[in-house]
């Protein structure tokens, strides 16, 4: 599904050049259920959104379901966005202005479906993540928790192939991280590859595959690319 060869990424700083990833090979197979863990700093964040292709790489290849993912125009890289991947972010990203239902239905409307069949489809997944009854909520109605279920349920609407989540616990409690958690492994189970960036080691001990970076490099073989989910 995913395929990194000898990435690498640079930021102009002033008159300093600073590589934050020094040459990243990976391979993310189809349905698998990975976390990346690494220090601030680490390229851990760069590394996720040149994944997500919100980001261009220097140098190296990266391949998406065969494709190579270089040098794209704006319009060629929001249609593989839409159609491979979904985002969740720590900070929700929700418009505040709308509800729960509106935001999940809003990547629908970019994709010029008609209003009766993008709401009834966010219904419906307001509903697999358990928030049907709050559909009409705004987001400032709602607590972290929910949401983030309302951002997993916007980043499955499109019916991605795979989901990047960037430290999607981070503004949650323990309690309601394992709920998040438990619903990402959920939709992992449906055959939707998981992404996980984190720092939180309860959090990526909960994925099958824990992958480490170190100032810019995988520090070692990633970890555990066939263990079990542990029950939570």
């Amino acid at each position: 599904m995913i395929q990194l060869r000898d990435i690498r990424k640079s930021y102009q700083t002033g008159f300093n050049r600073l590589e934050v990833l020094k040459g990243i090979d990976l391979d993310i197979e189809s349905g698998e259920f990975a976390s990346i863990m690494g220090s601030s700093g680490s390229g851990k964040s760069t590394l996720l959104n040149i994944i997500g292709i919100l980001d261009d790489y220097d140098q190296g290849e990266y391949y998406l379901d065969g494709a190579l993912i270089k040098g794209l125009s704006q319009a060629e890289a929001a249609h593989y966005r839409n159609r491979f991947i979904g985002f969740v972010f720590q900070s929700f990203n929700l418009l505040s202005f709308k509800s729960a239902l509106e935001n999940v239905a809003l990547p629908l409307y970019y994709q010029k479906m008609d209003r009766q069949k993008r709401q009834k489809m966010a219904l419906e997944y307001l509903d697999m993540v358990g928030l049907a009854d709050w559909a009409g909520h705004l987001p400032a109605q709602m607590s972290g928790g929910q949401q983030q279920r309302v951002a997993i349920a916007r980043a499955l609407i499109t019916q991605p192939k795979v989901i990047l989540a960037d430290e999607p616990t981070g503004a949650l409690d323990s309690h309601t991280s394992l709920e998040v958690m438990e619903l990402f492994k959920k939709v992992n189970r449906e055959g939707i590859t998981v992404l996980i960036v984190t720092h939180e080691k309860d959090i990526s001990d909960m994925t099958r595959r824990i992958i480490r970076l170190r100032d810019g490099l995988i520090e070692s073989p990633a970890e555990g690319s066939h263990r079990p989910i542990p029950s939570v």
